[in-house]
């Protein structure tokens, strides 16, 4: 069965919000849906509905709301002041002027009362988003719903419950699940029925279009950081560049740093070294001896790559013999990887126990599978995954639609604009996905890195049309991963 992450789903969620379908749209189908399951079962006594204060209680409200007619209360645990989304408490306020009884519960000791004699107990408490130890009055409210002996339906997931197969201090152990959309990764192991019961998948209306089509919940995972963390551990990036060109690897390294990249080292001949280093004093650049890279720096750029989490190799470096040589040769002494420009070369693939990132463009792409790209953007996003799933690598297949794919998925990508065709944009792109990469697996990051370059190559545009640069959209990356 197809099964999502939670991470996956809340990306999903705001995707529909950039393709214009509202959160409070969606939150409406859950609750009609969850509403009909119910119907479903043709209860006969009391409803007693437990909502959370997120958008899973937002959910409950809905219900409530659609089970008109029947025997229904609504407790919310916490105070409706307190009610964290504005699609919760638009749902709130319109229970308030229904006839259904609400109560405010703060105290567990009200719980028992009110739950007393329930024939069905729909528990809206948490959703997919909860980690750690339940405090109070939550934890009690578990307690007595499994104590209960009513006939528990959970909605999307039991309260408590990890949805990604992770340990939980507690959880409701519900009759039925209602689950929205896909199934949910920790939902399927057989010894996740003592929890969910029987599952059952409501469609909400999201549109393939939400999952294909990478938006601004792809990118938000990449936006999160913890508050103790330290130096480097949002990401060191080693980009191996330069030598027939210089500002190739700059850009690249200009453009990891915006995208959120703690550490960037430039490997560069000593040729162009000190320009590169020129371009920003926040660039670190080891200088390799001579005017192209050759096997020679293979044991200094080994030492290099022990020390970094990421690779980005290509840019600017030419293709002379000895450059194409020490290409190959460096690919194996790699964890992750990411191969632009000069660095994609035929006869590279696959390669085991890599973890490898290409980013060509439609020529590259012919010259690395020996065939024509398709224009049809169907038979272009099988070519795409079949050429990733052969070699054992994600393609960030560059174009007007960006298609990209790790041999099993298949994601496209909208953002950019005709302007992009300035030189240096696919260097900046594969400067913004080593940064991610660092962070992320290889499809979120490609995805995530698309999304991003694109969009903020769509915000110089609007500024400066035309005559957009490079360097215009570096300046854009940190205004994109606000949005």
């Amino acid at each position: 069965m197809d099964a999502i992450t939670s991470s996956r789903m809340a990306a999903i969620d705001v995707n529909c919000e950039y393709l214009g379908i509202k959160s409070l749209q969606l939150m409406e189908n859950a609750g009609a849906g969850v509403a009909g399951v119910v119907r479903e079962k043709k209860p006969e006594g009391k409803i007693i509905i437990i909502a959370g204060k997120g958008n899973n209680g937002g959910d409950a409200f809905v219900t409530a709301r659609h089970l008109k007619g029947m025997d229904v209360t609504v407790i919310l645990i916490g105070k409706k002041d307190d009610i964290k989304t504005q699609e919760a408490k638009h749902n709130w306020k319109a229970l308030e002027k229904t006839s259904i009884p609400l109560h405010q519960v703060t105290d567990p000791a009200q719980l028992p009362a009110l739950l007393k004699d329930a024939g069905i107990i729909i528990d809206g408490i948490f959703g997919t988003g909860i980690k750690g130890i339940i405090r109070e009055p939550e934890s009690t409210a578990i307690d007595l719903i499994n104590a209960s002996g009513a006939y528990v339906i959970s909605i999307d997931v039991p309260s408590g419950f990890d949805p990604d197969g992770g340990d939980f201090d507690k959880s409701v152990r519900a009759n039925l699940t209602a689950t929205f959309h896909k199934m949910k990764v920790g939902l399927l192991p057989a010894t996740a029925r003592e929890y969910t019961g029987g599952i059952q998948v409501i469609d909400i209306g999201i549109p393939p279009d939400a999952e294909f089509f990478v938006g601004k919940g792809d990118i938000k995972p990449f936006m999160e950081r913890q508050a103790g963390s330290h130096k480097g551990d949002s990401g060191r990036v080693l980009i191996i560049g330069g030598g027939a060109y210089s500002g190739a690897p700059a850009l690249s390294a200009l453009a990891a740093l915006r995208a959120g990249a703690d550490i960037v080292t430039v490997a560069a001949p000593k040729s162009v070294s000190g320009i590169i280093a020129s371009f920003s004093p926040n660039l670190i650049v080891h200088a390799l001896s001579g005017k192209r890279l050759s096997v020679n720096h293979i044991p200094e750029i080994s030492r290099l790559i022990e020390k970094h989490d990421v690779v980005v190799m290509g840019m600017g470096l030419g293709t002379s013999g000895e450059t194409v040589q020490a290409v190959r040769e460096i690919i194996p002494l790699c964890k992750k990887l990411v191969l632009d420009a000069d660095a994609l070369i035929t006869g590279l693939f696959p390669v085991d126990d890599i973890d490898i990132i290409i980013t060509p463009h439609a020529g590259e792409m012919k010259r690395l599978s020996g065939v024509d790209v398709p224009v049809d953007n169907k038979d272009k996003a099988d070519f795409v995954r079949d050429f990733a799933s052969n070699n054992n690598v994600t393609v960030l297949l560059k174009g007007a639609v960006d298609i990209i794919s790790d041999g099993v998925e298949v994601r496209a990508n909208m953002t950019g604009n005709a302007g992009m065709t300035v030189g240096g944009t696919g260097d900046v792109l594969a400067g913004i996905t080593g940064a991610l990469f660092a962070r992320g697996d290889a499809l979120s990051a490609a995805c995530a890195a698309a999304f991003i370059n694109g969009a903020g190559g769509d915000m110089a545009f609007e500024e400066v049309g035309y005559g957009l640069l490079a360097t215009d959209i570096i300046d854009n990356i940190a205004g994109v991963m606000k949005i």
